[in-house]
């Protein structure tokens, strides 16, 4: 069976260090799961969730030229039981956006610069105040 990107194959795990697994995969060659595609979850210690031995099943992510087989766990399992992420609101309003987005950044600036301009003043008198050093006398 050749090994390319998208196949979902079975694997013997024969090593695991801190960063991640290797797979011994179908023809004898080796592939890694990183850490990070383990599980959906963060993996602080990949022992926990990996035995060397253990079978797994890992989905072909990547096979450089230079040989090395990029491969995922949770990638592998299907898709009704992976869990998913709440989807983010989309705004379909695009043409009275940037009018408001232009008001809003012209309160945004003038709100800027006053404080900025609060900011100098006070940092400039505070400075002045401490000018001429101990008990010195301006003349």
């Amino acid at each position: 069976m050749s090994i390319e990107v998208g196949n979902k194959l079975q694997g013997k795990v024969t090593g695991i260090t801190n960063f991640g697994a290797f797979v011994e995969l179908p023809g004898g060659s080796t592939g890694l799961v990183h850490i990070s595609e383990v599980a959906d979850s963060y993996v602080k210690d990949i022992n926990e969730h990996l035995k060397v031995g253990e079978e797994v099943e890992v989905k072909v992510m990547n096979v450089g030229s230079d040989g090395k087989i990029g491969l995922s766990i949770r990638k592998a399992k299907p898709e009704s039981e992976r869990p998913q992420r709440p989807q983010r609101p989309r705004h379909n309003n695009r043409q009275s956006q940037p009018v408001e987005r232009a008001e809003n950044f012209e309160q945004k600036m003038a709100r800027f610069m006053k404080d900025s301009e609060e900011r100098l003043s006070t940092l400039k008198r505070a400075t002045e105040s401490k000018r001429g050093g101990r008990g010195s006398r301006r003349g």
